[in-house]
């Protein structure tokens, strides 16, 4: 279902720091299979449903950066998916993959809320590259830049600068430093960092979050984290 290419024009250091969370929806188990390693290759968490229904309760229950929705399911169409969220105001950016390549398809995707869309077969390189340019786009028009002590923290392009250098974080570390940037002032719990973990796919200890909250002191400096006991944590000021 794939054309051939790694697209490793797309898989340079910056992308692989972008540490989207992705939900697929795709019954196709070649496919999905094949999508879903690629696409964790470049360091993004991905959850795969095959169902409209999974792919309903996944969307509902989890806060996603970045939805691959395939139009034709077992239980139902993509577009019916499409049109809940964005009905209830979901912003949540949406790629269309279907291998149906008719305009009036395309038409009704768009019309129905998709950001962007792919013809089966694709590109792996080539989806890389808009998954990227859908979440810039996405993310530069809600989220700013924010400063916090010496830290720049580019939401937009998921990069951090430390007195104007750049930083390599893990896609966990960016996710747990994400979740707090996302609220700057506000005290954010442990059980909601673990969430932010959870889609990397590994066991979650009883000390992961100080794990990664410690990973990121070394990285950033000791600062960069307040640690509020028994409440939780804040992005450091």
């Amino acid at each position: 279902m794939l054309a051939s290419g790694r697209g490793d024009a797309y898989c340079g250091s910056r992308y692989r720091e972008c540490g989207l969370r992705v939900l697929l929806i795709e019954d196709d188990a070649v496919l999905g299979e094949a999508v879903r390693d690629f696409v964790a290759g470049l360091g993004h968490a991905v959850d795969w449903m095959q169902t409209l229904d999974d792919g309903r309760t996944a969307a509902r229950a989890v806060d996603y950066d970045l939805i691959l929705l395939d139009l034709r399911l077992p239980d139902g169409r993509g577009l019916t998916l499409l049109t809940e969220l964005r009905r209830t105001g979901a912003v949540t950016p949406v790629i269309i993959l279907t291998a149906h390549d008719q305009i009036s398809d395309r038409i009704e995707g768009l019309n129905s809320g998709a950001d962007d869309y792919l013809v089966k077969p694709f590109n792996l390189g080539e989806l890389g590259a808009r998954m990227l340019a859908v979440a810039r786009r996405y993310a530069g028009s809600s989220l700013p830049v924010l400063e916090a002590g010496n830290l720049t923290i580019q939401l937009a392009d998921r990069r951090v600068l430390r007195e104007g250098d750049p930083v390599d974080l893990s896609g966990r570390e960016w996710a747990v430093l994400a979740r707090l940037a996302n609220r700057p002032d506000a005290i954010v719990s442990k059980g909601e960092i673990e969430e932010a973990l959870y889609a990397f796919g590994s066991e979650i200890e009883s000390n992961t979050v100080e794990v990664y909250v410690s990973r990121l002191r070394k990285k950033l400096g000791k600062d960069c984290v307040e640690t509020l006991r028994g409440i939780g944590y804040r992005l450091g000021r």
